[in-house]
């Protein structure tokens, strides 16, 4: 097995995207981690933890397009990840619906 070449351009590289994206990948990791000991803490398995803690991470992953377009810093995903991970996925999945039908009419209201 070839070692990784040590080449200055490959280390350079890869430093240079990890500081782009360090942000991002900070606050998705702190909302994993968030999410995770939330489950934990309240005596889940660790499938449970392992999904719902992907699934916030994607969350806040997806959250940080809507901090571009709102002109807000991308370290303030950080925060946001923190708060998604605590709330947890059934939170944020019940906040989002109640905000759909305040600015969406529903099917039934036609009637």
């Amino acid at each position: 097995m070839s070692n990784m070449p040590d080449k200055p351009d490959t280390w350079l590289l890869a430093l240079a995207w990890l500081s782009q994206h360090a942000p991002t990948l900070y606050a998705a990791g702190l909302s994993a981690l968030m999410a995770a000991v939330r489950i934990i803490y309240g005596g889940g398995t660790r499938r449970q933890a392992l999904l719902e803690a992907t699934i916030c991470t994607l969350i806040t992953i997806g959250l940080i397009p809507v901090l571009e377009y709102f002109g807000l810093p991308q370290n303030l995903a950080t925060a946001a990840g923190v708060f998604i991970g605590f709330l947890g996925v059934k939170k944020i999945a019940d906040l989002a619906d109640r905000f759909a039908d305040f600015k969406l009419p529903g099917r039934d209201s036609g009637k």
